[in-house]
């Protein structure tokens, strides 16, 4: 019924983001308002910078990975009262994991698979030097600051290495070589991706909240999202139980064996 215009900022990793977006307020058929809105321009700029660099679009594909629930917010998602659609929020936000890198003389061979334990822990055999890689994903109580990417190597001492010794012996004797950390986009919600339009951003779509498993699912979910920009709806694969909408609803996709 009405139009508006308006404007989100983002600070994120030396850049701002900027969404130019119109809107329009229209009532649903039981009389609640609700407002749709269009994104019609980004706006890029460095940090330390005075310029910046507009980029018009027709369509906004969200996968920003751990900022996408940032990403999502500059577009007015989750924006509205608690407890409407307008005010549901992409629930994806970073969260910090440490893999490991050490050496094994001993440990399994060339064939061995990919193995994740009952406890969490996992590894795989990596290259041909008698090294693995592998981790373990903390509990929530024991989730680390996400702030920075240092390395805690006392997490893998307690909480990895023990249930890995004791499936494979031989790690008993391990040396780890190299550590690193990155991050999840993590859905809080049900631990599993969002992918397809926002129901209310009209020309926004996601794909993300992977949680850790997004380089598994990546060639299916880029097909889909390809399919609902270009033809409207899933053709391939019906993704339907991963859209937006499940989070106003309260309908979880859980993986059982994850």
């Amino acid at each position: 019924r009405r139009k508006v215009q308006s404007m989100g900022v983002l600070f994120c990793q030396g850049e701002v983001t900027r969404f130019v977006s119109s809107s329009n307020h229209a009532e649903t058929p039981s009389g609640e308002e609700v407002t749709l809105k269009r994104v019609h321009e980004v706006h890029v700029k460095i940090d330390h910078s005075l310029e910046y660099q507009p980029v018009e679009c027709a369509i906004v594909i969200n996968a920003a990975g751990a900022w996408s629930g940032q990403i999502a917010e500059l577009a007015g998602v989750g924006k509205g009262p608690p407890g409407t659609l307008q005010g549901t929020k992409l629930p994806v936000e970073p969260r910090k994991r440490y893999v490991y890198l050490w050496n094994c003389p001993q440990g399994p061979g060339l064939e061995t698979p990919f193995v994740i334990d009952a406890s969490g822990a996992y590894f795989r055999r990596e290259g041909l030097g008698n090294n693995y890689l592998g981790g373990c994903s903390p509990t929530e109580e024991e989730e680390p600051d996400p702030e920075n990417l240092e390395v805690d190597h006392e997490f893998f001492q307690d909480k990895v290495w023990p249930p890995l010794a004791q499936r494979v012996p031989a790690f008993e004797s391990l040396k780890v070589r190299s550590a690193w950390a990155g991050y999840y986009d993590y859905n809080t919600f049900d631990q599993n991706g969002v992918v397809g339009p926002h129901p209310l951003v009209v020309n926004m779509y996601f794909a993300t909240g992977f949680s850790g498993h997004g380089l598994q699912q990546a060639p299916a979910v880029g097909r889909a999202v390809a399919e609902m920009v270009l033809h409207g709806n899933f053709q391939t694969i019906n993704l339907s139980p991963f859209l937006f909408n499940r989070f106003h609803l309260g309908e979880k996709v859980h993986e059982h064996n994850i």
